[in-house]
């Protein structure tokens, strides 16, 4: 079928399906608090203590209901949260209620760690009421600061906004101050209602409540359920809303490896400046842009044919980065019931492609501009625009990179979306230049993508289930002019608690190659991707919370429709305890044919023939203990065929929170992999102590091995946050390759880096 017709026809089909749920939609009447406007006399001191006078003023929200372990019943440890604001300021002062108050836990304090073990309060804040995403910001009884920006497309935990709290544990329980700059957010001027919502979790009892949305199918980040918080933006202000951020920075580094014998020093400067064009959209210019300080990736051990994907770690890229989602990743499940981890088979913006080369290694980025925000009531744009710079030591040419995202939004969680993205060599004729892929000629001058999408949603169809659907159409440059080049597909989700169940379509054209976008599989394919998952509960259980029975499939062919890959995820038992802890049960029934030789081994030069078929089946069994233990452990096993032979693989997480702030992370993974053509053993190991002195100091070391690679990597990495958006940052990264012809350890090249940032507002 053609592509113009089959999006046309589909959409049809998605529209006429949603369309009576979209328009006849009638939102039962939403939990609503009032913010309290200050007086300019009025002061807060934030000591956590609440003992202002004006906080007694604000009526809070409160009557948590709980969503775990009995839904619907109320909180048996209860909350209230006020909101009280000043012209450049948004504060809140949370009371989380405690009957054993010395009993809280709060063993993470290093700044944007999650929080699987502590208690904790979260909350969201939706600033344009569009009912599909906003940020996120939680805490601890430690006073951790986390915080993340959430679209239709996933989570961004990298985002770092400016704000402070503090905390006091006291015989009533813990309290929280909390203060937010209006500058720090995006939202509309002329607004006086924002969505938001609260959760509280009663780590030891395994509660959870939340102020509203507290039905299993829906929960915090279910941006259509918050409430409403009213009377806001009188007379507030983001000051002329301008940031400057200037860095410095000092590194000594030397390679070995490539004959750099003696330490070499280095100094170097940089320039952010943000700028606030309305209170809805936020400007950024970025000059000799510099990303010493981000964390190291971890590494993972490849027995497949396609690349690993990496997320991305530079703040500059990370901070908007929801604005350039694009629907070909979305999340699939609800909940605890079913989750499919994000699908990132086909990215057609991923910024790693900038300013990184093939070994993430980093390239000098010249300068960076970006826009993020929206325009009016519900246009969402962000745009982008970076120059990398010439290394010709390196044989790199500079080239430009562009970023165009445009979503108007539709009805209360639905939107249409276009996506441009360009990538331009500086100099065409420059002799550095090389092929950037198969298929792209040296000295081709630009490669371009274009695409659209459109996403169509309702959490009220039958009354209050969530469904969605969506589709993408993508275009790319095609150099060599031989056609072929697109993209597209499908997708219906129908994610509740006790079912859930979808499918997507996607087809990807032979030469679609984009042009700043990420791939798994680089020739055609047509891709099927059935789910179905039952989750019961059984009712007035103290033991078993939740079973878990799903069917999820792969299937995908090339584009004359022979089989490439048929993948079967059967979960036969998944098993929730009450106490948090969890196993389950899966067969793999798999069928691959290769589209390229395959070496699975990456230290031999056996490869498995191109067209070859294999048909096995794999069983793994899975476990993991509650979190909120000092001692918590997450082991795999798994066991059965691989291509033409067999291969065990054994894997453990292992986690020691032996104080506040003192935490030790360690993993191992160890793959015997046994074919008639080679056989070979495939380890990786990592430990990552993590100490935190308090929420403004901390020190992370990662140690990593894997015998692939033979590889031993460590960084050390020292934060101070001196005061909010003012860091200094101490980083020390060392790689040795395990040599064993000369049995030890030879260094490769070690650098240390020191970065001061400070922050400046207007």
């Amino acid at each position: 079928m053609e592509p113009r017709r089959f999006l046309r026809n589909g959409c049809v089909l998605i529209f006429a399906a949603l369309a009576p749920s979209l328009a006849s939609a009638q939102m039962p009447e939403r939990a609503t608090m009032t913010a309290v406007r200050m007086s300019d006399e009025e002061r807060i001191t934030l000591d956590g203590a609440l003992d202002e006078p004006i906080w007694r003023r604000a009526v809070p929200a409160t009557n948590f209901i709980q969503q775990f372990p009995q839904t619907g019943a109320p909180a048996t440890e209860q909350t209230e949260v006020r909101i009280i604001y000043n012209r450049t300021t948004l504060y809140m002062g949370v009371t989380c209620f405690d009957s054993e108050p010395d009993r809280w836990l709060g063993y993470q304090i290093r700044r944007d760690q999650f929080l699987q073990a502590d208690d904790r309060f979260m909350w969201i804040i939706d600033p344009f009421l569009t009912g599909q995403g906003g940020y996120h910001f939680e805490t601890n009884p430690s006073g951790l600061m986390g915080e993340g920006l959430i679209g239709p497309a996933g989570y961004n935990r990298e985002w770092d906004g400016i704000w402070d709290l503090r905390v006091r544990r006291s015989a009533i329980g813990w309290t929280l101050e909390i203060a937010i700059p209006f500058s720090t957010l995006n939202f509309d001027p002329d607004g006086t209602t924002w969505g938001i919502n609260f959760q509280r979790t009663v780590r030891r009892k395994a509660e959870e409540s939340l102020w509203t949305g507290w039905a299993l199918n829906q929960g915090l980040f279910r941006f259509s359920n918050t409430g409403l918080v009213t009377g806001l933006n009188q007379n507030v202000t983001q000051g002329i809303g301008l940031d400057v951020r200037p860095y410095a920075l000092g590194l000594l580094e030397a390679s070995p490896v490539t004959g750099r014998t003696k330490t070499e020093g280095s100094a170097k400067a940089g320039l952010d400046l943000f700028y606030s064009v309305t209170p809805g959209l936020r400007a950024n210019f970025t000059v000799n842009t510099d990303f010493a300080q981000t964390e190291v990736d971890q590494r993972a051990v490849n027995l497949t044919q396609f690349a690993l994907f990496y997320p991305e770690k530079r703040t500059f890229f990370l901070e908007g980065a929801n604005y350039f989602d694009f629907g070909t990743s979305t999340s699939v499940g609800i909940g605890d019931a079913f989750r499919r981890e994000t699908d990132n088979s086909l990215i057609p913006f991923f910024s790693r492609r900038i300013g990184l080369d093939e070994h993430a290694n980093p390239e000098t980025i010249n300068y960076g501009v970006r826009m993020i925000g929206q325009i009016g009531q519900r246009l969402d744009v962000g745009v982008l625009q970076v120059q990398t710079g010439d290394e010709p030591d390196r044989q790199a040419v500079g080239e430009n990179f562009t970023a165009v995202r445009v979503k108007q939004r539709l009805f209360r969680q639905s939107y249409v979306g276009v996506l441009y993205t360009g990538r331009d060599g500086r100099d065409a004729a420059s002799p550095l230049r090389a092929p950037q892929r198969a298929g792209v000629r040296a000295g081709d001058p630009a490669l371009r993508t274009i695409g659209a999408d459109f996403q169509l949603a309702t959490s009220t169809f039958r009354g209050s289930k969530n469904l969605s659907a969506g589709g993408f159409f993508l275009n790319t440059t095609n150099p060599l002019h031989t056609g072929r080049n697109a993209a597209y597909g499908l997708w219906i989700d129908y994610p509740n608690d006790r079912w859930n169940t979808g499918v997507a379509y996607r087809v990807v054209e032979d030469n679609f190659r984009p042009a700043v976008g990420f791939m798994t599989r680089t020739s055609g394919y047509k891709r099927y991707l059935p789910y179905f998952n039952f989750s019961p509960r059984p009712r007035n259980s103290r033991l078993f919370r939740r079973f878990g029975f799903t069917a999820d499939v792969d299937l995908q062919l090339d584009t004359n429709n022979d089989w490439l890959t048929r993948l079967w995820s059967l979960t036969l038992l998944d098993v929730d305890f009450q106490s948090e802890d969890n196993f389950s049960i899966l067969v793999l029934p798999e069928y691959e044919r290769l589209h390229a030789d395959f070496r699975v081994n990456a230290r031999d030069n056996v490869a498995l023939p191109r067209g070859r078929e294999y048909d096995f089946v794999r069983y793994r069994v899975t476990g993991q203990t509650a979190n909120r233990r000092v001692i918590a452990i997450a082991p795999t096993l798994e066991w059965g065929g691989f291509h033409s032979g067999t291969r065990r693989q054994f894997s453990l997480n292992l986690t020691a929170r032996l104080r506040p702030g003192l935490i030790i992370y360690t993993s191992a993974e160890l793959n015997e992999v046994d074919l008639p053509e080679t056989h070979f053993t495939a380890q990786l190991f990592r430990l990552t102590p993590d100490l935190a002195f308090g929420q403004w100091v901390s020190l992370v070391n990662v140690i990593q091995y894997d015998s692939v690679s033979r590889v031993v990597g460590w960084q050390s990495r020292f934060r101070w946050i001196l005061r909010p958006g003012d860091d200094v940052y101490f980083v020390y990264t060392h790689n040795w390759l395990d040599d064993p012809v000369r049995d030890r350890l030879l260094t490769l090249n070690r650098q240390a880096a020191t970065k001061v940032l400070y922050t400046r507002r207007f």
